[in-house]
């Protein structure tokens, strides 16, 4: 496979990716602050993506978050928008819609791939209709025991059996926008991505992802020779217990010292650093390893 650069990318290019449908909580200023921490380590390149397909949950407060967070950890970027206006006139999703409506038309050309369902407003099970039909999802469902492979970087050699998994994942949705499993693919492609950092719940999607790419010729280039993967482990608390979304709770006006160490303290022990690694960002890449 044809990379351009292949393993071990060089440069790293990585991407926060948030999604503006509510205020982001402390998961994902773990993952962003990993992430920036991951790239600047290798010299790489860091993009803001903003995932803004699901324009119902959108709000402009939500966008705004977004980049006071970024702010307020203290963290950068070298490419995206420089803020919620600037993000809406030229780096929204919907400028996009294009390239993702051509690899979903790709897609329903595969024989057999790609069905179409739709769910009554009576509430009726969802029956099987033309892939033309207004108001149908578009849906895939791997054969039976469709197992998924690549080396992730934080895990070590992973496999997940996407039938079990996803047995049955929407690639379009009702209002006939790509879902997130195409338009990220897209989208890591457009950006040249070739870190993608996650954490170890969103496993299921990166195996989504690799195979439905695999079943194009114009999305196979994302696959794990060209991109490296990193699932982290999912966030716990000094006594190892995992935190629950009410615990993690949400960082739209936090800018206290004190719940910025919460951040980085997190980091730090997801990465198995020494305690006080967690004080700072300034400690934090001091004590990464090279």
């Amino acid at each position: 496979m044809d990379c351009g650069a292949v393993r071990a990318p060089t440069p790293v290019v990585a991407r926060l990716a948030p999604t503006p449908s509510g205020c982001l909580h402390l998961g994902n200023a773990v993952n962003f602050v990993l992430t920036w921490l991951l790239t600047r380590r290798a010299g790489g390149v860091l993009h803001l993506r903003i995932d803004d397909l699901d324009r119902a949950r959108l709000r402009r407060s939500y966008l705004d978050n977004i980049f006071r967070v970024i702010d307020w950890l203290g963290i950068d970027y070298d490419q995206g928008p420089h803020g919620p206006d600037n993000f809406l006139r030229h780096y929204s999703q919907l400028l996009h819609l294009p390239e993702y409506n051509a690899v979903l038309r790709r897609l329903a050309q595969q024989p057999g791939l790609v069905q179409a369902s739709y769910r009554s407003r009576t509430g009726a099970p969802e029956a099987l209709v033309r892939l033309d039909m207004p108001g149908a999802a578009w849906r895939v469902q791997p054969p039976p025991a469709t197992a998924v492979h690549w080396p992730d970087a934080r895990q070590g050699p992973t496999q997940v059996l996407l039938d079990e998994a996803m047995p049955d994942f929407v690639i379009r949705k009702k209002d006939g926008v790509a879902a997130y499993q195409v338009a990220s693919v897209v989208d890591d492609l457009r950006l040249g991505t070739t870190l993608v950092v996650r954490g170890l719940d969103l496993q299921p999607s990166t195996a989504a992802q690799l195979w439905l790419a695999a079943q194009l010729s114009e999305t196979a280039a994302f696959n794990a020779q060209c991109i490296q993967f990193y699932h982290h482990d999912l966030l716990v608390d000094a006594a190892g217990q995992k935190l629950s979304k009410s615990q993690q709770g949400a960082l739209a006006t936090g800018v206290l010292g004190q719940e910025r160490r919460a951040v980085f303290s997190a980091v730090a022990r997801l990465l198995k650093l020494p305690p006080e690694a967690g004080e700072s960002l300034e400690s934090l890449r001091a004590a990464l390893p090279l």
